[in-house]
């Protein structure tokens, strides 16, 4: 009895976590770094670090703990406290043009390289308004970024 509910509970979990996703929720790391976790506890095992600003999809919230997956796919533990509402993308693809509008033919404000770090200003279907930690700002395609 117990074996068939577990297995009922995984089955469950496997359909909820393979049904596309209406809104995906992202977070950025607010401390200059941030270590991941295996589980939702300091004394787990401690995966790898993050810088400030890296984009974080939301997974699960369990008691000041955040399950997230980062821009490679990996699912790991954060604390709740190192993330931040304010939003950033990272460039995946090996160069971004970020152009002055919304619009394949709009003249190039400036180009990202891959892993670069861009906050997300706004969202115009699928264009992304971005500003560069210098100061350029401009629109980026949404498929050339993680974040969004």
């Amino acid at each position: 009895m117990r074996r068939a509910r577990i297995v009922r509970g995984w089955v469950i979990w496997l359909i909820l976590c393979s049904a596309p996703a209406v809104a995906l929720d992202f977070r950025a790391v607010a401390d200059p770094v941030a270590i991941l976790y295996d589980a939702p506890s300091a004394k787990s095992g401690k995966l790898y670090v993050v810088n400030k600003g890296y984009p974080l999809e939301v997974v699960v919230t369990v008691e000041g703990w955040v399950k997230v997956r980062d821009a490679n796919g990996s699912f790991a533990w954060v604390e709740s406290k190192q993330l931040t509402d304010k939003r950033t993308v990272m460039v995946k693809v090996p160069t971004a043009q970020v152009r002055q509008k919304p619009d394949d033919n709009a003249p190039i404000a400036f180009q990202a390289q891959q892993s670069v770090l861009l906050e997300l200003v706004d969202v115009s279907g699928g264009w992304l308004q971005v500003r560069h930690r210098d100061g350029g700002t401009g629109f980026v395609k949404a498929q050339q970024v993680w974040g969004a």
